[in-house]
């Protein structure tokens, strides 16, 4: 499969903005691209351009190109005349799997063959998604993480029909962009990064609703616990951490036998009305009163912040 050399990339389509294909758009023009964004709501324009405006003094704080300008933004509201004339597309539309694949198939009838189509999709798995598409050989899952324009993990897969040459053109694309691109190597609804999110969150449920931990101390134990260290390793490498010298082999050795007793006590909790209303007031307390635009703003300031002392560190280890 031929596909459009990546330094050929220049214009983006990002169909479809809300919160991620805004911050899809304010990434990718702060990396110098210029952005065709698409969505159906006219008044959408207006929110994505003050999300760009209000997204830019974060993104310089992390480092953009020289020639990144937030005025090379057009806004259409057919996804098709946003396509025409892009290098790449990424795909954002509402979480339905008729309308992706709708949209996926237009884009497809009037992209360049060698051009990539990427789906934010936080579930389908791509297979699903390219079912209508004539070229389904250059669709892939590219899901980011939200905000998408602050957390550099995108994970990529692709479906029965992709061809392996999008799928690592895609990895290649992402990291080359300053993205920290994974490869999964099968298809899995979901995807790999949700599904552990979900596990943990269920595990948070279940002591909550044990009566074991509050809502505000669950969230505690995590945040100021295994949360600062996996801002910089995963759960494998911090149990190879644990095992000392010794690394994984010796935990497994040592704590191997307890961490499945442990599996399987996990618990299997049910979202009843009264745990809901617990978790809801438990959060709307730790906000504080403060509004969700001033929870994103700090949300986003800590994120830039942890980013780039992570970056003075990572540059003293190398």
């Amino acid at each position: 499969m031929k596909l459009i050399p990546i330094s050929q990339v220049k214009t983006v389509a990002v169909i479809g903005v809300g919160l991620i294909g805004a911050g899809w758009t304010a990434w990718y023009l702060s990396r110098g691209f210029a952005v065709r964004a698409s969505d159906a709501d006219p008044k959408r324009e207006a929110f994505l351009r003050n999300f760009v405006k209000d997204a830019w003094p974060l993104l310089k704080k992390l480092g953009m190109v020289e020639n990144a300008d937030p005025s090379r933004l057009t806004f259409h509201t057919d996804p098709v005349d946003a396509a025409r004339g892009s290098d790449f597309v990424q795909e954002n539309v509402f979480e339905r799997l008729d309308l992706k694949q709708d949209v996926l198939a237009a884009i497809d009838a009037v992209l360049p063959p060698d051009r990539v189509i990427a789906s934010s999709t936080s579930s389908y798995p791509p297979s699903d998604l390219q079912a209508k598409c004539k070229h389904a050989e250059r669709v892939v899952v590219g899901h980011p993480f939200n905000p998408p324009h602050l957390i550099p993990l995108v994970e990529v897969v692709g479906g029965k029909k992709t061809d392996p040459a999008a799928v690592d053109w895609s990895m290649k694309f992402y990291d080359g962009i300053g993205k920290k691109a994974i490869l999964l190597k099968k298809e899995i609804v979901g995807h790999y990064v949700n599904r552990v999110q979900e596990a943990i969150f269920r595990e948070m449920v279940h002591c909550v609703a044990e009566g074991i931990v509050s809502v505000e101390d669950a969230d505690i134990g995590v945040a100021y616990g295994p949360g600062l260290r996996w801002a910089f390793m995963g759960p494998a490498f911090t149990y190879h951490m644990a095992g000392g010298p010794g690394g994984l082999a010796y935990s497994f050795d040592h704590f191997g036998p307890d961490m499945e007793k442990n599996w399987a006590d996990l618990g299997n909790p049910k979202l009843t009305p009264e745990l809901m209303k617990t978790f809801i007031e438990g959060t709307k307390s730790q906000a504080h009163g403060q509004s969700y635009p001033e929870l994103a703003a700090w949300r986003d300031r800590c994120l830039v912040a942890l980013q780039g002392a992570l970056d003075q560190e990572t540059k003293k280890k190398s």
